[in-house]
């Protein structure tokens, strides 16, 4: 019997927490994946360790710094070596020998790769959510005219699409599920003093520095709902957030009939990053099942947007729309870079992210022109405000 043609693919931002643990899943099935070209922004060392595991065809290096010794170690291995940001889109443009696209690079950096493979009629697992909230609607509109498919990696995103499968329906309201980060029941008292060490201590998920302190402000879960708005085609009045601790319900469907559908698991990213990229299929994965009875209990919360200022912008932002939530993430890229450097407190991230918003000048229908116009306009005044 002739052996399924292998998946070719590319991870963008192999050397991050997504990315590592997705050539974990390469590893499993060498069978089904062929890994053309793998990506990384400063840690070199590791991404050439992962280019002499999987032999790409290519690595980019966005750092340049590090060109010249991720050449000489790769090059006796004939592995093409290119480096910045710019290669990234290059190869995600010009690259015919790629099936999907896992992009999985840090922040707004990763919209201009996400754009050019879709243009160029890749299929993409999504997990770089900055690109959807500054661009959702361009980017949604271009993988419609380019009959390109849009897979959701981030768990509650992907719950959302498992419990889609097989529904005609229409959609009553998506509920976002939020582990409610390191703070949830920190008193006002004790938010005062946040470090970045407390910020970063997620109690489920194991993430990289920034998107820990989005979880940590809820700021990540505001993304989320915008996210959910673009990739599901449904009214921002109609995403609901709620705590839930255990983080076993990664999100919830309901529907019109009153019925609701839930995905859950064990907290475990290698089972939405192996669903998009084995997608149709569910193949095995070794992660612990849920054992019902052991379970204490289930509970859920309304999350508190007094203490968490960051998601009520983020809801805001998403009724606006046009190119208020491309503002605010700017702001708040400049502003969690600042806290984890330690030149601002952990509450001034919220206080710099309304400053950032209210400055941007409202463009209802932006084009892609205007959506970098308006990061960069920003992140400049954002960062003139941080002394």
């Amino acid at each position: 019997m002739k052996q399924p043609s292998k998946k070719r693919i590319a991870i963008l931002g192999s050397t991050g927490s997504i990315g590592v643990q997705a050539l974990a899943v390469v590893r499993e099935y060498r069978n089904l994946f062929d890994v053309r070209i793998l990506t990384a922004n400063n840690n070199w060392e590791l991404l050439v360790r992962q280019a002499l595991e999987f032999k790409p065809q290519c690595v980019i290096i966005s750092n340049k710094e590090h060109y010249d010794k991720v050449f000489e170690a790769l090059d006796p291995y004939e592995i093409s070596v290119f480096a910045g940001n710019e290669s990234i889109t290059d190869a995600m443009s010009h690259s015919d020998e790629i099936d999907l696209v896992l992009t999985a690079m840090v922040g707004f950096s990763g919209l201009e790769p996400t754009i050019a493979a879709i243009r160029s009629g890749k299929a993409v697992a999504i997990a770089n959510k900055e690109p959807v909230v500054a661009a959702g609607r361009l980017i949604m509109k271009l993988a419609a005219e380019h009959s390109v498919s849009i897979l959701p990696v981030d768990s509650e995103h992907s719950a959302i699409f498992q419990a889609l499968q097989g529904e005609h329906s229409p959609i009553e309201n998506i509920i976002l599920t939020a582990s409610g980060g390191p703070f949830f029941k920190a008193t006002p008292e004790q938010m005062e003093n946040v470090t970045v060490a407390k910020a970063i201590n997620h109690p489920r998920w194991k993430m990289g520095a920034k998107i820990s302190v989005d979880s940590a402000t809820l700021m990540n879960k505001g993304f989320e709902m915008i996210e959910a708005r673009w990739l599901f085609g449904v009214d921002p009045d109609d995403i609901r957030v709620v705590i839930h601790p255990q983080s076993i319900i990664h999100s919830m469907v309901s529907f019109t009939d009153g019925s609701i559908i839930a995905q859950m698991s064990s907290p475990d990213m290698r089972l939405p990053i192996q669903y998009a990229l084995t997608y149709p299929e569910r193949l095995p994965l070794d992660i612990p099942r849920i054992n019902f009875a052991q379970l204490a209990q289930l509970t859920f919360a309304e999350p508190d947007i007094n203490r968490f200022p960051c998601l009520s912008m983020a809801i805001e932002a998403m009724k606006i729309s046009g190119v208020t939530p491309c503002a605010m993430n700017a702001a708040n890229e400049v502003a969690v870079e600042a806290f984890i450097q330690g030149r601002i407190g952990f509450k001034e991230i919220p206080t710099l992210v309304e400053k950032g918003i209210a400055r941007a000048e409202h463009i209802t229908d932006p084009t892609l022109e205007e959506i970098f116009m308006t990061d960069k306009t920003i992140r400049e005044y954002t960062s003139s405000l941080i002394r």
